[in-house]
């Protein structure tokens, strides 16, 4: 596929490797929290010129990573999420931005795509799209900073992995109206599918650990789609993972309640009114 890159688009990734933007993250982030190379060097059991010269050449492995993270008091996921947002990776949209992803089916599908890691070529090969249309519509994302569109119509996601859509914006109240009924319509009982509905009566801080716990889950599925973006299309399919918590309970049930404030009935005084003839 050719493609000649209009002037509006423009290429915004500097030369600087992802590696690199890392290891200045992580710099960064140490003068952020008043941390010295000197306590580096002493958390690594290096010297402070070793660890100086880590730093300059901006060289470390994955374990001194992990334990550089460590005396930072952050997940190594926390400072990737750091170091997406130094890479000018969007982490929301805006309301006009997802109202128009919502305003044309097409967009919000070579979107929702975009976030799948899909090519250009497999969308050719599974959507009626004509080329040209397609390139059209990817420019519309590049323009709105969703994606870089690159040379021979590459797709480079500009996202960050800590992306969300807004709450309550167009794309939530557009999975509400069209989406969530359709979703939970299932069954449930085929392969790959799950559903798992518990109930039980929860403290403020109990429901703030599920929520925390439910916050790694997504990060964790964001990993893995991730990791297995590298695997050949016909080796992974669109999914959908869906969690939710808060106090509820049945609208049914809900009636049966008592207005607050009202009170029981006196027992007592029940059976009085019975021995009465009342």
């Amino acid at each position: 596929m050719a493609y000649n890159c209009p002037q509006s688009i423009t290429f915004r990734y500097s030369e600087v490797s992802q590696a690199a933007l890392l290891v200045d993250v992580v710099k960064r982030t140490l003068r952020h929290k008043g941390l010295t190379y000197r306590y580096v060097a002493k958390g690594l059991k290096l010297s402070e010129s070793s660890v100086k010269r880590m730093f300059a050449r901006r060289n470390l492995s994955l374990g001194r990573l992990e334990r550089i993270c460590a005396l930072m008091n952050l997940e190594i996921a926390d400072l990737l999420d750091l170091t997406r947002a130094a890479d000018g990776s969007l982490t929301e949209l805006s309301e006009k931005q997802e109202r128009e992803l919502v305003d044309n089916p097409k967009l919000l599908l070579l979107g929702m795509l975009a976030l799948s890691h899909w090519t250009t070529a497999k969308i050719l090969d599974t959507y009626r799209f004509s080329e040209a249309e397609l390139v059209g519509l990817l420019t519309r994302l590049d323009r709105m900073r969703i994606i870089d569109l690159l040379p021979e119509n590459r797709i480079k996601l500009r996202l960050a992995r800590n992306f969300n859509w807004r709450k309550g914006g167009a794309i939530q109240r557009f999975f509400e109206e069209r989406v969530q009924r359709q979703f939970f319509e299932a069954s449930f009982l085929r392969a790959g599918e799950l559903r798992v509905t518990v109930h039980g009566s929860l403290s403020e801080k109990s429901n703030g650990v599920l929520q925390q716990r439910m916050r790694k889950l997504a990060e964790e599925f964001d990993m893995l789609a991730e990791q297995d973006k590298r695997l050949a299309h016909e080796m992974r399919e669109g999914t959908s993972l869906v969690m939710a918590i808060r106090p509820w309970e049945l609208a049914m049930f809900g009636e049966l309640r008592r207005s607050k404030g009202q009170k029981g009935a006196d027992p007592s005084r029940t059976e009085r009114r019975k021995s009465n003839g009342e």
